[in-house]
C-alpha cells in the first residue's frame, strides 16, 4: 500500500514486547510516523484506565479505541469521547443464564465506563468471587453476581480456570450466537462479550471518520481473535507472527513477532 494516513495497533502481544514494554525501536518508529502526519491509534480490549501507561511509553496522546471498540478515549485530554452499544442489565442477566448452561462453573466480571480513565464516581470493574484474570488477579471490586449484572456494561468478561478461551468461545456461541459478539484476547480461559456489532473495526472506523481518513488508507496490526474484524476493515491488515491462527488467516501480511519489533519492521518502510 501507499504510505498509510492512519496507523492502528493492538497493544498486548502486538505493540508491547513480551516484557510488556514498548521497545526503543518501536517508540522511535511510531514517533517518526506521527511527525510525518500519520496518527497512531491504540486499539485494544483494554479499558481506558490501562491505556495511559502504554501511551506515555509510546509517546502518544491522541485517540485510543478501548474495550474492543465500545469506547473511544482521548488520551491527552483524559476524556471518554464516545461509548457504543452498552449491554443493559436485562440482557446481561439473560446472557449469564445461558452461560451457566453452556459453561458450567464460569465466573463473571463487568467492565463499566465513566467520563475519564479513572472515574471516582464509577466502579469501573466489578467481579464475582473466584473470577480468574489470566493477566493476574488483584484488580476489581468483588461483589455478588446480581451486582455484576445490575448496571450497564461495555463488556462482560467470562472466566474458567479449566478451559481454554477457544473452548469457551465455542461453547458460548452455541447459546448466544447473534445475541452478543464473543471474542478473546488471551488464550488463558477468558472470553469477552460485547453488544452485537461492536468490534475493534467499528471503533476504529469511528476514529477514522473523525480524522477524515478512509479504511483503504489505514494499516492495522493485531495478534488475537478480537483483532480480526479490524484487520479485515483496514486497507492493509498485518498479523504478528505470534498471533492466533484466525488472525494469521485474516491478515494481508504476517510480520515478525512482537519479540522482534514486528510493528516497527513494517512501519519502517515508510517512516
Amino acid at each position: 500500500m501507499e504510505k498509510p494516513r492512519l496507523i492502528a495497533s493492538d497493544v498486548d502481544g502486538t505493540l508491547l514486547s513480551p516484557m510488556e514494554q514498548v521497545t526503543k525501536r518501536t517508540v522511535e518508529t511510531v514517533g517518526r510516523a506521527v511527525e510525518a502526519g500519520s496518527p497512531v491509534v491504540l486499539v485494544s480490549g483494554r479499558p481506558p484506565r490501562w491505556i495511559p501507561r502504554v501511551a506515555e511509553e509510546a509517546g502518544l496522546d491522541g485517540y485510543a479505541v478501548c474495550a474492543n471498540g465500545a469506547v473511544v478515549y482521548d488520551i491527552g485530554a483524559d476524556r471518554v469521547v464516545d461509548v457504543h452499544g452498552q449491554l443493559d442489565p436485562m440482557l446481561l442477566h439473560d446472557v449469564a443464564e445461558a452461560l451457566d448452561f453452556a459453561i458450567p462453573g464460569c465466573r463473571l466480571a463487568a467492565e463499566r465506563i465513566g467520563t475519564k480513565a479513572v472515574d471516582p464516581d464509577v466502579r469501573t470493574f466489578v467481579i464475582e468471587s473466584e473470577y480468574h484474570n489470566p493477566w493476574g488477579d488483584g484488580e476489581g471490586s468483588v461483589t455478588s453476581r446480581a451486582e455484576v449484572l445490575g448496571f450497564p456494561a461495555v463488556k462482560l468478561l467470562v472466566s474458567h480456570k479449566k478451559l481454554t478461551s477457544d473452548e469457551m468461545a465455542m461453547a458460548a456461541r452455541t447459546v448466544l450466537d447473534g445475541a452478543v459478539d464473543i471474542t478473546f484476547s488471551s488464550g488463558g480461559g477468558l472470553i469477552e462479550l460485547a453488544a452485537h456489532g461492536v468490534t475493534k473495526a467499528t471503533g476504529l472506523a469511528g476514529v477514522a471518520r473523525r480524522m477524515g481518513v478512509t479504511a483503504e488508507h489505514t494499516i492495522a496490526f493485531g495478534d488475537m481473535p478480537n483483532d480480526v474484524a479490524m484487520l479485515r476493515w483496514s486497507g492493509h491488515g498485518v498479523a504478528m507472527a505470534n498471533g492466533h491462527p484466525l488472525v494469521l488467516d485474516a491478515a494481508d501480511e504476517v510480520t515478525a513477532p512482537n519479540s522482534e519489533d514486528g510493528v516497527a519492521q513494517v512501519l519502517e518502510r515508510w517512516f
